[in-house]
């Protein structure tokens, strides 16, 4: 018996020579329950430093360290790893949170096996616990499953082993209305996220193998019938060991509702564009090349999109100005301007004149003007008929009192507008005397006598005056003064 004891002594101390330097804590128990030993490690784990901080046996290990499971419920006093190996139960893997009682902020997460050893009769001689601390792989799957369950974009995640979701985030189940128990432990094929998937069978192929799945169009199939449209990816990873899949989603209902709004108002605005009564165009911005014409923008020049080619807007449209010196049109001066009087000249050989009104807009993401002309030919005419009348008539003012003078003037200026001329800035002392008395109906041989100046000196003046002016007539020039409301200085009347 001496020897016998003897002998298991000398293995004990070879066991702790041999288990000593080793990496994972290790405690010998013997079978009464007593702590026979403990390595550096499984100290260490444990947040003590010397061998009897562990309680020396089972019941004084349970008033050191308070144990809970992964759940947060507490470990029963008899559940204890200690406790279970006494009572002669073997088990593997068994995960624990360990909070010592002097210092409840050192919890640390152990994953334990036991171990039974025996002697050269194959007797139980010893129980060995074995440690393995798992404290930063649990707060980095902790943490993990705090980022996933407040990730705002929908996931998913299922074990590729049988195919069946063990997790959900909120976003997945805000956007297809399933329930978390609705969803776990159901298979792949049961809730089938790859639904109309574009590339399916690449896709079917990438989940079998456990390889990545490139992102793809899809329908996610509802818990009330409907489908959800979505962009679906697939990531391989681990979870607690597990081969997974993480399935991530963009949800796409937003983006197709846009598009079909943005499809159907651009069909409303084809129709409008097409069946508008007035001519309309479309051109880029940079050189009025047309894109598009609609049927009355035919119909009143002949002119269809194809048949202007190269041409563009500007090839049969010029500002309305009786200047061939004018600079051709430009996109941006027709959409700064609220309108712009235009000569087009028509297929037929025909010059017709309008009013156009211009804005921009994007046709594919280009920058367009959406131009309307209003023909106004007829209208200029008629304008341009009175006028004439008027200046025949007013050829010379001296035969007409002031106060017909004033109602010619009146018509003229509704039937060619205010404005027509400068505004006088250029116009001398001299000059503005002169064109004052003509405007009150002085001939140029009475003006003269009044100034105290030669008539050739006043018809000088009333050249100038025609050119700063921009008339070509004395009836011009007395309308231009008139519209101003010049009058002649009383000393000089």
């Amino acid at each position: 018996m001496i020897d016998q004891a003897l002998r298991r002594q000398t293995d004990r101390r070879q066991l702790q020579q041999i288990i000593a330097g080793l990496r994972d804590g290790v405690i010998l128990l013997e079978h009464d329950g007593r702590i026979a030993w403990a390595n550096d490690a499984a100290l260490a784990v444990h947040g003590i430093r010397e061998r009897e901080a562990l309680g020396g046996s089972c019941e004084g290990y349970r008033q050191r360290f308070t144990l809970r499971y992964r759940n947060n419920r507490d470990v029963a006093p008899h559940r204890y790893p200690l406790d279970r190996m006494v009572a002669g139960e073997r088990f593997d893997n068994v995960v624990v949170e360990v909070t010592p009682q002097h210092d409840p902020d050192q919890a640390r997460s152990h994953c334990v096996r036991s171990l039974i050893l025996t002697d050269a009769d194959d007797e139980p001689d010893c129980l060995v616990l074995i440690i393995e601390d798992i404290t930063d792989f649990v707060s980095a799957e902790e943490r993990f499953e705090r980022t996933f369950a407040a990730n705002p974009a929908p996931a998913l995640i299922c074990r590729l082993s049988d195919l069946r979701y063990i997790k959900a985030n909120a976003g997945f189940t805000d956007m297809t209305g399933y329930t978390q128990s609705e969803l776990l432990e159901r298979t792949v094929y049961e809730i089938d996220v790859l639904t109309d998937a574009n590339e399916r069978d690449l896709a079917v192929a990438h989940l079998s193998a456990g390889r990545t799945i490139p992102q793809m169009e899809a329908c996610l199939p509802r818990p009330d019938g409907g489908r959800q449209p979505v962009v679906v990816a697939g990531q391989p990873m681990e979870v607690g060991d597990q081969p997974c899949m993480l399935f991530t989603f963009m949800d796409l209902a937003p983006r197709k509702q846009t598009e079909n709004e943005l499809r159907q108002s651009e069909q409303r605005f084809s129709r409008a564009f097409t069946l508008a009564p007035v001519p309309m165009f479309i051109a880029t911005l940079d050189r009025l090349m047309v894109m598009n014409v609609n049927a009355a923008f035919t119909r009143t020049t002949g002119y269809a999109a194809e048949a202007l080619g190269e041409r563009g807007l500007t090839g049969i449209a010029r500002p309305r100005d009786g200047n061939t010196g004018t600079p051709p049109l430009q996109g941006k001066q027709l959409v700064a301007a609220t309108q712009q009087e235009v000569r087009l000249a028509c297929r037929n050989g025909t010059s017709i004149d309008c009013l156009l009104w211009a804005d921009t807009v994007q046709i594919d993401d280009q920058p367009c003007v959406l131009g309307a002309l209003q023909d106004i030919t007829e209208h200029k005419r008629s304008q341009e008929e009175l006028a004439a009348a008027i200046e025949a008539v007013m050829a010379d003012t001296s035969w007409f009192s002031r106060s017909l003078i004033e109602k010619l003037a009146d018509v003229r200026q509704a039937t060619n507008g205010a404005g027509s001329g400068n505004g006088g800035e250029s116009l001398t002392e001299r000059e503005r005397e002169i064109l004052a008395l003509m405007a009150d109906g002085h001939g140029n041989r009475d003006i003269a006598r009044q100034l105290a100046i030669a008539p050739n000196t006043v018809r000088n003046h009333v050249a100038n005056l025609y050119a700063k002016l921009d008339v070509h007539n004395r009836a011009g020039a007395v309308i231009w003064a008139r519209e101003r409301g010049l009058r002649p200085d009383p000393a000089t009347s």
